[in-house]
């Protein structure tokens, strides 16, 4: 998986900057190879990078809850005891 998200990377990058070179010839194919080499970019590389970085992870830890509150503010949870 993460050699498909660099090939993406790296894919996109020469597609903006191949459009980039060839834009003052070719305005119209300079235009398509920056727009697909960033729709590349955000469509297909972000989204699979971040489900690899956030798989195996808990979303709860992430959310502002009560408990994740008290947490920030340093304040001891109460835990009841069961005796």
């Amino acid at each position: 998986m993460k050699y498909v998200i660099l090939l993406i990377v790296l894919a996109s990058f020469g597609s903006i900057i191949y459009g980039f070179s060839v834009h003052e010839e070719q305005v119209a194919l300079g235009n398509k190879c920056i727009g697909f080499g960033t729709a590349g970019l955000f469509l297909l590389a972000m989204p699979l990078f971040l489900y690899k970085a956030s798989s195996g992870k808990k979303m709860k830890d992430y959310m502002l809850t009560e408990d994740n509150i008290r947490k920030m503010r340093g304040e001891e949870t109460e835990k009841p005891e069961n005796q």
